[in-house]
């Protein structure tokens, strides 16, 4: 029976410390998580912060540019058919002007040629597609260099973290302070954690713009065959 209550003692003991650390761990904000790591930790939680707006940034202003270059309108290309046709290319010229997407401007190129050889035609529409494929891929350079850079700069938080938790123990003679000593490993701890966000959220923003470029690259370049394609079928017709 004693046994018992001694075990049962302990157990209650034991649930009142977890509830002490539980009650804590509940009480420590994001804020006090990643701005109580002392000043070298602050300044590269700044930093990171900054390089994850900048990456929101162009990642919402490169998806709105990327899916309006999408856009595939089959109105505008029956259209220019119906005017080479007619042989109408000022008015072809005219709607692709008033056209802001990648293909008008492609095709426009096309259509100033249209009397000049095949190979010249699709030269020129090649020089077009490249120029409109690096307006497409704008940003998307610093996009990767932030997902390459923001865990290199919490590992560098890590780093300072760690030499000042290091020199608080060495220069303690033995006395160890624990609140300079814990600052030392925040810094260490959540510039990494904060620093690993930053990137995976940059390289998965990267590779998605990526792929949907790659579909606007498809869209062009079918749709720039099937102009070429027209106008040799006129020509021989």
């Amino acid at each position: 029976m004693l046994n018992y209550l001694l075990n049962f003692v302990n157990l209650d003991m034991e649930i009142d410390e977890s509830l002490d650390l539980l009650e804590i761990s509940e009480g420590l904000t994001l804020y006090e998580l990643f701005f109580q790591g002392g000043t070298a930790g602050q300044v590269i939680i700044i930093i990171l912060f900054i390089l994850s707006a900048i990456t929101v940034y162009i990642f919402i202003e490169r998806y709105l540019t990327i899916k309006r270059a999408m856009l595939r309108d089959d109105f505008f290309f029956n259209s220019i058919k119906d005017f080479l046709h007619d042989g109408k290319l000022s008015s072809a010229i005219d709607l692709c002007e008033n056209t802001d997407t990648p293909v008008a401007r492609i095709l426009k190129k096309g259509i100033i040629r249209y009397d000049r050889s095949l190979d010249n035609i699709s030269q020129s529409i090649s020089n077009e597609g490249k120029l409109e494929l690096s307006k497409l891929e704008n940003n998307l350079a610093t996009l990767a260099t932030i997902s390459g850079s923001a865990p290199m700069i919490g590992f560098l938080g890590t780093v300072i973290g760690m030499v000042l938790a290091f020199y608080e123990m060495a220069s303690s003679g033995g006395q160890i302070d624990i609140e300079m000593l814990s600052k030392g490993i925040y810094t260490a701890m959540t510039t990494t954690v904060a620093g690993l966000i930053v990137g995976i959220i940059a390289y998965l923003s990267y590779n998605y713009l990526v792929s949907k470029i790659s579909r606007v690259v498809f869209e062009i370049e079918s749709t720039a065959i099937e102009f070429i394609d027209l106008i040799n079928e006129k020509r021989n017709s």
